[in-house]
């Protein structure tokens, strides 16, 4: 789930997934960066990048309604193979090669 609360506590998060063994997918990368297993989702810095694209747009003088509603094109998959070490899970090569980056 993307809530503002998994966000913020997702270091107790992973810890408790993983002590529990439970795999999880997040939807965001800092989530497997402090030890989750994988998440699959659009980079928030990115998502900042194009946000600071529009205020800038929008200080030099455009109005909101010419501005087009965009959603995310790129999506990011990264896995955490010490987690994955830790938890028991095998991850499989085809997952290995199609990832953006792995966190060994």
């Amino acid at each position: 789930m993307a809530s503002p609360i998994f966000y913020r506590d997702r270091e107790r998060l992973a810890t408790f997934t993983r002590r529990h063994r439970l795999p999880t997918i997040f939807a965001f990368r800092e989530m497997v960066e402090v030890g989750g297993l994988l998440s699959y989702g659009a980079s928030l810095s990115g998502l900042y990048r194009r946000a600071a694209e529009y205020v800038d747009r929008l200080a030099r003088g455009a109005t909101p309604s010419d501005l087009p509603i965009e959603q995310p094109t790129k999506f990011d998959l990264v896995l955490n193979l010490k987690t994955a070490k830790t938890m028991g899970v095998n991850i499989s090569p085809s997952m290995l090669i199609r990832a953006d980056e792995v966190i060994e």
